[in-house]
């Protein structure tokens, strides 16, 4: 069996391989990516990681996520590829679209969240994982007790979601886990997402992070490229990415460090660690912020009666009145958390002095390392020998 195993593994890397040094665009490694989770990939057992085990969450799920996604059909599971856990509160009655949806497991949890009023929309590449999914949506409607489906799969790119006919300014919530790294244009899909929300919404994703930026030669290299190493983003580069686009700086909620065991790949990648990392971004309203505010929550978020822990800065209890800046102030005003808050605004401008701002907060190896975690080879890392 395990001789087996191995031969099948070498399989895989040496496709990979044959595929990626002979890539010369984008869309050589969109299809690269296909065929390797698309066509090779039966399960997440045949993944050379335990990405389909990573949890990304600083506490516990509340308990309306654990029973969503329990009542995933297993086959549907079976299929996960994902090393995240992007679930953010308070998606009743949302508009959701989830980039890289894989096999629909996320998406038939969210699906359960937003409830009849809400719609999910998974948007994959790949046209085997889509057909996939799509066999279970009546069983998820039947599962939930819905009169009509709520869920629906098409393949596109998460570079082009126009063409994948998801209108600009339609969603409430974009959410994706731990696929943006395997994407050759970052910035391609973190501009798509901004299009399509709406103002007011959120981009909440789970991906890989890089400890410095990743040099060209290792985007090049086949197994790199395939493990998520290779396309992985420096953590600093996604808030100056963030901001040229658009959005609200980046908030972080959650990371753990990746541990790399194979000797070949810890070579490779020299003096660059890697971590996951969950951040919550937000399309905010063209008028300028100018002002701090004092906020304080009402115990109205569904699961959260006592406190929200909105990231892993910002954790806010019932009837406590705490002031926040003025971003802050702005994404709570203008997003789906406003009914939930009672907002005081400041009459005093917020002041810009500080000319280059710190963000050692929003540093995921930091918070890995103030929360103790380590994920063992999660998010494409992998043990066997390449």
């Amino acid at each position: 069996m395990k001789a087996r195993e191995s031969e099948y593994n070498s399989q895989i890397k040496l496709c990979l391989k044959a595929h990626l040094d002979a890539m010369t665009s984008a869309d050589d490694v969109r299809e690269t990516v296909k065929k390797y989770y698309g066509g090779r990939l039966e399960s997440s057992c045949d993944l050379q990681t335990s990405a389909a085990s990573c949890s990304l969450s600083c506490s516990p799920l509340p308990s309306s996520v654990t029973d969503a996604l329990r009542l995933v059909h297993p086959e549907v599971t079976k299929r996960f590829f994902g090393c995240g856990l992007p679930f953010p509160a308070k998606l009743e009655g949302c508009r959701v679209v989830d980039l890289g949806s894989g096999s629909g497991r996320d998406c038939y949890a969210f699906s359960k969240l937003v409830g009849p009023s809400g719609h999910v929309t998974g948007v994959d590449m790949t046209e085997e994982l889509v057909t996939a999914s799509r066999q279970y949506i009546e069983y998820h409607q039947k599962k939930f007790d819905y009169k009509e489906p709520n869920v629906t799969f098409v393949q596109g790119y998460m570079e082009k979601l126009g063409e994948a006919g998801i209108q600009s300014d339609s969603m409430d919530v974009v959410l994706s886990n731990c696929v943006i790294c395997l994407c050759p244009d970052e910035r391609a899909v973190l501009q798509q997402a901004y299009n399509v929300l709406k103002e007011g919404g959120e981009l909440y994703f789970s991906d890989m992070y890089a400890s410095k930026v990743v040099p060209q030669h290792m985007k090049h290299d086949a197994v790199l490229w395939g493990e998520g190493m290779g396309g992985s983003l420096f953590w600093q580069d996604l808030i100056a990415l963030a901001h040229s686009i658009g959005f609200s700086t980046p908030h972080l909620v959650s990371a753990s460090h990746i541990v790399i065991y194979n000797n070949e790949l810890k070579a490779k990648a020299g003096d660059i660690s890697y971590a996951s990392g969950t951040y919550r971004l937000f399309k905010l309203p063209k008028r300028p912020v100018v002002s701090k505010a004092t906020v304080t929550y009402k115990g109205t978020v569904g699961d959260f009666p006592d406190q929200l822990d909105f990231d892993s800065s910002h954790c806010f209890k019932k009837d406590v009145a705490v002031e926040v800046n003025g971003e802050m102030a702005a994404i709570l005003q203008s997003s789906r958390f406003f009914p939930d808050f009672e907002i005081e605004m400041s009459d005093k401008p917020e002041s810009n002095s500080e000319s280059t701002p710190q963000y050692c907060h929003l540093n995921p190896f930091l918070l890995a390392d103030r929360l103790g975690s380590s994920v063992k080879q999660c998010s494409k890392t992998s043990k066997e020998k390449v």
